[in-house]
């Protein structure tokens, strides 16, 4: 069955986002103060985020990933079956999902190994008038995708571009980038995000 966004979840999506982030920050030893220095966000946030009060945005995930030197899709939910880096296949009913429903963006995560993969692929969904925010955010990596239904509007430094199903796009991710559904149907997207390795 296709992602989508017409059952929308609610708060105990934030609740396991941040227990994620908890665990993972936890596993390296690093406090909320440490964590918050590393990814430039206040500690009074961070642990909103871990207490699943607050959602955070991709930006702040992408920030908070960066800070742990982990892929975005290391903060997805537990995905058991892709813990192994030698994992080829992953099933439908098996992948991870993370639900930024106060933002309107769900991205489901496609390929195994999402913690200690480099190279990360997803399906974004986003309804109308979704978008990561008002600034744009950058972190490591490269990034690449293709508009499979709807209009995406993506920003690249001070450029901006309206594509369509068909349409497909790729720059470095350490330049300041944000995106959005521009038009009035959900708009789908296979984006790819892949880590320098070493």
């Amino acid at each position: 069955m296709p992602l989508s966004l017409a059952a929308r979840p609610s708060e105990p999506v934030d609740l396991a986002v941040g227990q994620r982030l908890r665990n993972l920050r936890q596993d390296r030893g690093l406090s909320l103060v440490e964590l918050s220095k590393a990814a430039g966000l206040s500690i009074g946030f961070l642990s909103q985020i871990e207490r699943g009060i607050s959602s955070a945005s991709l930006k702040a995930l992408a920030s908070i990933a960066d800070a742990l030197g982990l892929p975005i899709a290391a903060l997805f939910g537990a995905v058991p079956a892709t813990a192994d880096p030698g994992t080829v296949v992953i099933h439908a009913a098996d992948r991870a999902t993370m639900q930024l429903w106060r933002s309107g963006i769900v991205k489901e995560l496609l390929t195994p190994g999402g913690q200690t993969s480099a190279l990360n692929v997803y399906m974004i969904v986003l309804e109308p008038g979704a978008d990561t925010g008002i600034e744009p955010y950058a972190h490591q990596g490269e990034e690449a995708g293709l508009v499979l239904d709807g209009t995406l509007r993506l920003s690249v430094d001070a450029e901006t571009w309206t594509l369509g199903p068909g349409d497909s796009f790729r720059f470095e991710s350490s330049r300041p980038h944000r995106f959005a559904n521009a038009g009035t149907v959900e708009a789908r997207v296979v984006w790819v995000n892949a880590l320098p390795r070493g």
